[in-house]
Order: C-alpha cells, then sequence, then structure tokens
C-alpha cells in the first residue's frame, strides 16, 4: 500500500509540475476584429461630421426662412404705412367736422392701427389758403384733434397718436382755384413704428 501512496504522490507531483511549467496560451482574435476599434472610431467619426454637417445645413436654411419671413413682414408694415399715409380726411370749407366720407375713411385707418399695435401716427391738420395764419393754424389744429377723437372713440389709446397743425403752410396742391383749396382741406397722417 505503501507504493500506491508513492505512485499516487509522484503522479500528482508530476501533473502539478506539467500544469506549472505549461505555457500560458493567448486567447486567439480574429484579425478583422483587431481593427474593428480603429473602424468603429472612424465610423463614428464620419457619423459626427455628417451630423455636423446636417445641423450646419438646418441652421442655413432657418437662417434663410427667418430672413424670408422678416422681408415679408418688413413689406407688410411698409404697405399698411403707406395705405394710411396715402389716405387724406377732406373737410368742407372753414369747417372742422368729419364728414360721412371721411368717417369711413378713418374707420378703416383705425383697423389697421388696431392690428398693427406698434404703430404710432402723427395727425397733421391743414387748411387752404384763405384766411389769416393764426386762424388757419387754428382751425388746422381743430381738424387734427377731430380725426384724433374719432380714432380714440374707435379704441386706438391717445399714447399713440399726437396732432399738429400746419394751417396754410404746407399745402398739397398749389394756386388759388376751389379745386387746389378743396385739397389742402385736410389732415393726414405720418406713421413710426414702435421700437
Amino acid at each position: 500500500m505503501k507504493n500506491i501512496v508513492k505512485i499516487a504522490l509522484i503522479s500528482s507531483a508530476a501533473c502539478l509540475a506539467l500544469v506549472a511549467c505549461a505555457k500560458k496560451q493567448q486567447p486567439q482574435t480574429d484579425p478583422a476584429a483587431e481593427g474593428a476599434p480603429a473602424a468603429e472610431a472612424s465610423q463614428d467619426s464620419a457619423a459626427q461630421a455628417l451630423t455636423q454637417a446636417q445641423a450646419d445645413s438646418l441652421a442655413a436654411e432657418q437662417a434663410r426662412l427667418d430672413a424670408e419671413r422678416l422681408e415679408a413682414e418688413r413689406a407688410r408694415l411698409e404697405q399698411l404705412i403707406n395705405q394710411i399715409m396715402s389716405e387724406d380726411v377732406y373737410f368742407d370749407f372753414d369747417r372742422s367736422e368729419l364728414t360721412e366720407k371721411a368717417k369711413e375713411l378713418l374707420a378703416q385707418v383705425g383697423e389697421l392701427l388696431l392690428k398693427e399695435q406698434r404703430f404710432t401716427i402723427t395727425i397733421e391738420g391743414h387748411t387752404d389758403a384763405r384766411g389769416t395764419e393764426d386762424y388757419n393754424f387754428t382751425l388746422g389744429a381743430k381738424r387734427a384733434m377731430k380725426v384724433k377723437e374719432f380714432l380714440a372713440a374707435y379704441g386706438i389709446e391717445n399714447s399713440r397718436m399726437e396732432s399738429v397743425s400746419y394751417g396754410k403752410e404746407a399745402p398739397k396742391a398749389q394756386g388759388e382755384t376751389e379745386e387746389a383749396y378743396s385739397q389742402n382741406r385736410r389732415a393726414n397722417f405720418r406713421v413710426n413704428i414702435k421700437q
């Protein structure tokens, strides 16, 4: 029995020696897989570049659309301003009362001003050349004030309107005919845009 124990001990020692001396084997790798981290990095870099190019393209498109919107808004405001400024409110000789035609026109101006809250206006009162300078300045002021009162009753805040009289100093039409006089008996508008 001693021999069996000796043989078992020797066998065990030999196995241990073989295991200890055995060369460690390196795990086998696929040569194609070894280049994978570089390929993945390259793909990530390409994806990032593509994403940045897409972002730049989208930003450029957004800037173009914003510029188009701004230009369309500017053109719209310019059209509204021109529409208001092209309208004159005419008065009868030596009168400051608004005619029915003047009220219709002022209702349209009031609608535009209600829609576009950024507009402020200056109402300019004018007269024809007949009468004294003082009288005409007073009459021009009354005409501008009547227009302002109508628009205030329409819902336009007083803070958005001011009035000024030019009397006979800024005629629209030259001459001393009834046709010229009738064009000069008016109130007209200057439009500003609040910032």
